[in-house]
C-alpha cells in the first residue's frame, strides 16, 4: 500500500489516465538493477527513484572523474575521486527516501552476474563496452530477465528492450539477435575516443527509464524485438524491426566475455599502431564517376543489416563484426570501396585489413552514405 506521504508524492502519477494507484504500487514493489552509473547510469536512476522504483541496485566500480561532469549528471567537483556507486545512491536517496538503495562497488563478471541480477526485475544496461554488453545480455537470458539496452556515441543514441516475455509465453529478441558477434575491437571507437555530446547521454538514458517503468507497470508497447535510432543533429528518430534469430538457444552459460570480444594486450597495442597508418579515399562524386563508366570494382558496406534495409548504395553488405571471417570475400585483383554510415567504421576496418591482411587496393568512401545522400541522392531516406 502507498503511504500518505507517497500518495502526495507520486500525485501525478495517480491523476495520470491509464496509470494511477496500481501502476504506482507495482513501482514500488519493484526491484531494478542499473549496470553502470555513468553517462546512461545519471538520468536513469534519477528518474527511477523520483517515480518510486522501490528497490535500485547500483554496479559501479568506477570514481568520478573531471571529464565525467560533462554529462554525468549525478555527480559534482565535490564528488571527484570517490565511488560513482556510493555518491549515486547518496544523492538517490536525497531525492526519494522511499527507494531503497544497493550498491555494488565491483566490476560485473562471469563470476558474480548471476547471483547479483538475480533478486531484480529488470536490468538496465547503462555499460559502454562490448564485453560487459554481451555479458548482461547472456545473463539476463539465462536468467529470465528483461534487459533494457542503451548505448550513445558522439550525436548518436540507441534504445530496445531485449528478452522481454511476450504475451504467448516466449521472449523477445536478444542483444546476440542484432549483434550476433562483436566487432573487432579497434575498429569501433568508445566515447572516450570519439566523444560524446553532453546532453545525449540524458536523452538517451531517460529512454530507458521510460521502458523500464513502462515493463513494470504493463503500461503502453515496450521496444521489445525493435531498435530505436536517435540523431542528435537531425533531431530525426527511427525504429526498426530486430529479427528474433533465435540466438537465446545457444545460450547456455556465461563466459570469457573479453576474450570473445578479442580484447587483449596485442589489440591495445594494434589500437595505437594504427594511428600511424595512411588510409586512401574516395569522393562520393568519384564514387558515381566509376558507376557511371561502368569500372569494374567491389563496393562493401560494413555497416549491420538493419542500416543496408533503411537505405543502401547496392554494395556487397558484410557486416563489420563478419569481415574478419570473410577476408576471402574481398577482391585482391582490383579496386574495392569500403564504405559505413559517415566514413568512421569502414575507415578503421580498411585500416584493420591492410595491417593484418596485407591488402593495399582498399578505398573508404569518405562522408559514407550520408555524404552521398547530402551531394548525390537527396531524395535517399537518411537515419
Amino acid at each position: 500500500m502507498l503511504s500518505l506521504e507517497e500518495l502526495k508524492r507520486y500525485n501525478r502519477h495517480l491523476i495520470l489516465k491509464g496509470f494511477g494507484v496500481e501502476a504506482q504500487q507495482r513501482l514500488k514493489a519493484s526491484k531494478v538493477l542499473v549496470v553502470g552509473a555513468g553517462g546512461l547510469g545519471s538520468p536513469a536512476l534519477l528518474y527511477l527513484a523520483a517515480a518510486g522504483v522501490g528497490s535500485i541496485g547500483i554496479v559501479d566500480h568506477d570514481v568520478v572523474d573531471i571529464s565525467n561532469l560533462q554529462r554525468q549528471v549525478l555527480y559534482t567537483e565535490d564528488d571527484l575521486g570517490k565511488s560513482k556507486a556510493e555518491q549515486a545512491a547518496q544523492r538517490l536517496k536525497l531525492i526519494n527516501p522511499h527507494s531503497q538503495i544497493a550498491v555494488y562497488k565491483e566490476k560485473i563478471t562471469s563470476e558474480n552476474a548471476l547471483s547479483i541480477i538475480t533478486p531484480y526485475n529488470v536490468v538496465l544496461d547503462g555499460t559502454d563496452n562490448f564485453p560487459t554488453r554481451y555479458l548482461l545480455n547472456d545473463a539476463c537470458v539465462i536468467l529470465n530477465k528483461p534487459l533494457v539496452y542503451g548505448s550513445i556515441l558522439e550525436f548518436e543514441g540507441q534504445v530496445a528492450v531485449f528478452n522481454l516475455k511476450q504475451e504467448d509465453g516466449d521472449y523477445s529478441a536478444n542483444y546476440r539477435d542484432l549483434f550476433p558477434e562483436p566487432p573487432p575491437p579497434e575498429a569501433v571507437p568508445d566515447c572516450s575516443q570519439a566523444g560524446v555530446i553532453g546532453v545525449l547521454p540524458g536523452i538517451i538514458g531517460s529512454m530507458q527509464a521510460l521502458e523500464v517503468i513502462k515493463i513494470i507497470a504493463a503500461k503502453g508497447e515496450p521496444l521489445a524485438n525493435q531498435l530505436l535510432i536517435f540523431d542528435g543533429l537531425q533531431m530525426e528518430q527511427t525504429k526498426i524491426s530486430i529479427k528474433n534469430r533465435n540466438a537465446r538457444e545457444s545460450i547456455k552459460s556465461l563466459i570469457d566475455y573479453e576474450d570473445f570480444c578479442g580484447i587483449s594486450q596485442d589489440n591495445i597495442k594494434s589500437l595505437n599502431t594504427k594511428k600511424d597508418q595512411v588510409m586512401k579515399e574516395i569522393t562520393v562524386q568519384e564514387l558515381q564517376k566509376l558507376k557511371e563508366e561502368g569500372a569494374d570494382f567491389q563496393l562493401i558496406d560494413v555497416r549491420e543489416p538493419y542500416e543496408y534495409d533503411i537505405c543502401n548504395i547496392e554494395g556487397e553488405l558484410i557486416p563489420m563484426s563478419e569481415i574478419p571471417n570473410n577476408v576471402d570475400k574481398i577482391a585482391k585483383d582490383k579496386q574495392v570501396i569500403i564504405h559505413c554510415r559517415s566514413g568512421k567504421r569502414s575507415g578503421d576496418m580498411l585500416l584493420w585489413l591492410e595491417k593484418n591482411h596485407g591488402l593495399d587496393n582498399l578505398y573508404n568512401l569518405r562522408g559514407g552514405i550520408l555524404a552521398w545522400a547530402r551531394e548525390i541522392d537527396p531524395a535517399m531516406p537518411v537515419y
